[in-house]
């Protein structure tokens, strides 16, 4: 279609208007083109003073703003993008926050084997989420910059979730050091001897050396759990002969994973342990969130980057998002819920508000805190709630003792008796259904695990809920009646 009218345009060039052609169908088909400078040319020759009324006053300008704004959100994507990225996919820092006595004492180990063929066995203990893992990497990276280790060292990475039995253990190595050519069909009558041929094979031309090995034991603490600790014991035993140098590192969030180990294994452990209890302050983590947060150097728009950067840092000074910060650093210092917290926050941009704003943070710290239990009432049934609601004046009266599920009933029976005409009467087969599915949603749980052989009914039971939770969620609950939130506050049933 457009291609004909092209057409009759070129050859309607020096011709006056034909009033067979209505004026609103033609304008409605030059509105509805994608102008070509030929096609601009020739319909503003043919309709000559016309072209204003078609077009606007500036189409030039409205082209430049339609690009201006298209920019605009190519630009909040990228940035979304690269930070989602960042906050996902996390890469290692340059140096590890707050761990700098412990990331060069590490470093000095692992030197001394990797240069000297120092033989090493250490553990490094912290708890989950706080930086093992990242400062293990940045002392490998660190490692292997060295010349001396770039093509001596090799790394043999296990984790405990994943090689579940010695077997399982000794066929990764050998696939890590890229032996099974080497190791083929062989039968070996032990692992020990099976180890023993794996760090023989490593031995240099001249049989006078061998190549540091790295052993990292993710999990460490999964590892005692083998039968005899026959990979521990070897790893160990040849961490303390002279013959190959070898480095054994295990992380664990076990404080007690010394006592796990058999005495023939403790025995052959350095007994060296780093831990990492952090010790960040709260003003290195305003800066952690400021630098996770701004723009590289590099952004392909300069003044989006600016001015996100700008914002990024006044958002930082606000007092509400300082408190909100305050309560997450409070809670955990792990970097990983700081990053859930980012993340959604780095979500809510769009191209209505092209920066990062106090109200984002706050939606974000309301979707990161908000309570599962109270989530869960709201998807109750209204039986259900008032189930919920006479044990809650149970736990009131009796002061928090346990009840039973006749205990329930008798008190749902007295409000219904009071407000018969506001709430349906339940047969009592029913309202057993529902104490059952609030059993099964884990809101009320049985005291004695189901030991004593005792009738449903009678079976004693605990709340699962505070009193704040349970008002809470009332207060939320879609069109609930005037007569259970008065049940529900008063002060007895």
């Amino acid at each position: 279609m457009c291609l004909k009218f092209y057409g009759e345009l070129l050859e309607a060039q020096n011709q006056p208007v034909h009033s067979s052609v209505s004026w609103a169908a033609e304008r409605h088909l030059l509105s509805a083109l994608m102008w070509t400078p030929e096609i601009r040319h020739v319909a503003s020759r043919k309709y000559a003073g016309q072209w204003r009324e078609i077009t606007g006053p500036a189409p030039v300008k409205m082209s430049k703003r339609r690009s201006a704004a298209l920019t605009g959100a190519q630009g909040i994507s990228l940035a979304q993008k690269l930070l989602r990225e960042r906050l996902c996919h996390q890469k290692l820092p340059d140096q590890p926050v707050g761990l700098d006595s412990q990331y060069k004492h590490l470093l000095e180990l692992l030197r001394r084997t990797a240069v000297h063929g120092e033989s090493n066995s250490v553990l490094i203990v912290g708890p989950r989420g706080s930086g093992k893992t990242m400062l293990l990497g940045c002392v490998l990276r660190e490692l292997m910059s060295l010349k001396e280790a770039q093509k001596n060292v090799l790394l043999v990475e296990l984790n405990g979730l994943l090689q579940t039995d010695d077997k399982i253990a000794l066929k990764e190595i050998t696939r890590q050091l890229h032996l099974e050519n080497v190791v083929g069909d062989k039968v070996f009558g032990s692992f020990a001897e099976n180890l023993a041929f794996l760090l023989e094979a490593l031995k240099k031309g001249d049989k006078s050396s061998s190549r540091p090995v790295l052993f990292v034991l993710d999990e460490f603490d999964l590892f005692a759990h083998h039968k005899n600790q026959t990979l521990l014991y070897n790893l160990l035993d040849v961490s303390q002969s002279a013959q190959t140098p070898v480095a054994v590192l295990g992380l664990t969030c076990r404080l007690d994973v010394l006592e796990l180990l058999e005495k023939r294994v403790k025995s052959r452990f350095s007994h060296r342990q780093i831990h990492l209890f952090s010790s960040l302050s709260f003003a290195q983590y305003l800066d952690v969130v400021r630098a996770q947060l701004s723009l590289p150097p590099d952004f392909p728009d300069p003044k989006f980057s600016d001015e996100w950067n700008h914002s990024v840092t006044k958002l930082c000074e606000d007092k509400t998002v300082e408190e909100i910060l305050r309560r997450n650093f409070n809670g955990s210092k792990d970097f990983r819920s700081l990053h859930s917290l980012l993340f959604l926050a780095v979500s809510r941009v769009s191209v209505s508000h092209s920066t990062l704003r106090e109200a984002d943070l706050i939606e974000a710290w309301r979707l990161i805190s908000v309570d599962s239990k109270a989530n869960v009432l709201h998807g109750l049934s209204i039986l259900e709630l008032c189930l919920i609601i006479a044990m809650k004046h149970l736990n009131d009266t009796y002061d928090g003792e346990p009840f039973n599920f006749q205990m329930v009933h008798n008190e749902f029976k007295k409000f219904i008796q009071r407000k018969s005409h506001s709430i349906h009467k339940f047969e009592k087969p029913v309202v057993m259904k529902a104490f059952e599915h609030l059993l099964q949603l884990e809101l009320v749980r049985p005291v004695d695990s189901g030991v004593c052989k005792v009738q449903r009914e009678y079976q004693l039971m605990r709340l699962m809920l505070e009193h704040g939770q349970v008002m809470e969620a009332l207060q939320r609950y879609p069109q609930c009646p005037t007569d259970v939130k008065q049940w529900a506050l008063s002060a007895f049933g």
